[in-house]
């Protein structure tokens, strides 16, 4: 079969191209403003891309045309494939009716660390002999893919977005996905440009929970209100609490002296166990992503133990908090943070986890930022920053300058790449981390910053 695929270089889409070629499936697709590391894996995978779109793209005529939720009516090939009288069907439709019936479904949600926990997860189960299947938002390290079919018979993680399915299919993907195991790691409001409000998104964040069977499991972070506020509609499924509050099931409590070092105790009918994690993420924030992936391999038999050992070998997927160079001691860090609460988040914890200034580079890129409905939020988001430069991109219909006015750091708003990253090395002295934080390419900025940092210090 022949399947095409429109948005193929989105993180979701990009995956779902991956099973598909598993599958024996010959794939194509098209996307526009294609860019790494999903554009080279799916070259080293085989699968031809065109860039743009366009009717052109549908020759030879494709069996199926799966279409990613970044399109809508109005796309030339969109068009197409309506006029053409192609079959078509949304991505996570098609990943519940080809890839997941018969698997044990591991669903990863929450507005912030889905990639990281649903990779975390995936690791633990394989560091256990498991084979999972997995379908992740990023590249996880440990496997140099995005997703993959697995065992026949194995676990399938998948990271189950709250964003809508496609331009006819308006529910959140999650709901396609059926867990037998759903992970809630946190919700606040997001995408302003699909929900109105965060109880339109609890809405869809319980309609994830009703899937879930009553022999199934739900793992809740404690000390978030909006998932009280889901569990409070109805749940008929045993919930289990993780976090850092007494009477949760899973509990975590961080080392003084080791960001990235904490202890665990896990408490139910058969007793307690504890143990020491050491991995290689700093900081509370991460450590309660850990926690989530070690509660979900314990409900499939992994021991805690031996998940804790394997926690030690985990390595964080390509662009969270990956060091991308280091040049006379300066290093560039890429990260995908993209919402305050997540870019405080990695700041906070890269803070604690190391020595030296650390400077930030951001990029505030996706439609909620664009928006500008989290601007007031911005300011603080930077508190652990040494320095702060913000990239105005084209198409923000708002101005920075009112962010650096309030920021608690230092802080400028440059415009133009070439300035900004001269700006960067002019500032940075051996010792320095950069950080770079956009859920986009960012203009390859890594790249440019570890050429001008070569020219200035190599």
């Amino acid at each position: 079969m022949h399947v095409h695929i429109l948005g193929i270089c989105g993180t979701f889409m990009g995956s779902l191209a991956l099973l598909a070629r598993e599958l024996g499936h010959r794939v194509s697709g098209s996307d526009a403003n294609v860019y790494p590391p999903m554009s080279t894996q799916l070259a080293a995978a085989g699968i031809t891309l065109q860039d743009g779109y366009g009717a052109d793209n549908l020759v030879p005529r494709p069996d199926l045309v799966i279409i990613g939720n970044a399109l809508s009516r109005g796309n030339p090939e969109v068009e197409a494939v309506l006029e053409a009288r192609l079959p078509y069907i949304s991505g996570p439709q098609w990943l519940a009716e080809h890839v997941l019936p018969g698997r044990r479904v591991i669903a990863v949600a929450g507005t912030h660390g889905k990639t990281t926990t649903a990779s975390l997860t995936a690791w633990l189960l394989e560091a256990a002999g498991l084979e999972p299947g997995f379908l992740i938002g990023g590249v996880p390290r440990n496997f140099g893919v995005s997703a993959r079919l697995g065992g026949a018979d194995a676990p399938f993680v998948v990271e189950a977005d709250e964003y809508d399915t496609a331009f006819f299919d308006k529910r959140s993907k999650f709901v396609h996905y059926r867990p037998e195991i759903a992970i809630l790691n946190n919700l606040e409001f997001d995408h302003a440009d699909i929900f109105a409000d965060l109880a339109a998104i609890e809405r869809q964040f319980h309609h994830l929970v009703r899937t879930v069977p009553g022999d199934g499991a739900l793992l809740v972070a404690d000390g978030e209100p909006a998932l009280d506020r889901v569990l409070e509609q109805g749940a008929w499924t045993p919930v289990s609490r993780f976090g850092t509050a007494a009477e949760s099931d899973w509990r975590f409590s961080l080392e003084a002296a080791d960001a990235s070092r904490f202890r665990v105790q896990h408490a139910d009918e058969g007793g307690r166990e504890e143990a020491t994690v050491h991995y290689g993420l700093s900081g509370e924030y991460n450590a309660r992503n850990a926690l989530a992936a070690l509660a979900a391999a314990h409900c499939l038999g992994v021991g805690l133990e031996a998940g804790a050992a394997a926690l030690s070998r985990f390595e964080s997927p390509r662009r969270r908090q990956e060091l991308r160079g280091d040049i006379a001691g300066i290093r560039v860090i890429d990260d995908f943070a993209h919402h305050p609460t997540a870019i405080a988040a990695t700041l906070g914890g890269l803070k604690a986890g190391g020595d030296g200034r650390l400077l930030a580079v951001i990029e505030p890129r996706s439609n909620t930022m664009r928006l500008g409905t989290l601007r007031a939020r911005l300011a603080d988001s930077v508190a652990a920053a040494d320095a702060v430069w913000w990239y105005q991109p084209a198409g923000l219909d708002w101005s920075l300058d009112e962010v650096v006015a309030a920021s608690p750091v230092a802080s400028r708003v440059i415009d133009d790449l070439d300035a900004l990253v001269a700006a960067v090395v002019a500032e940075a002295k051996p010792g320095d981390r950069i950080v770079a934080m956009s859920n986009g390419g960012f203009g390859g900025i890594h790249e440019r910053l570890l050429a001008a940092l070569e020219v200035a210090h190599g």
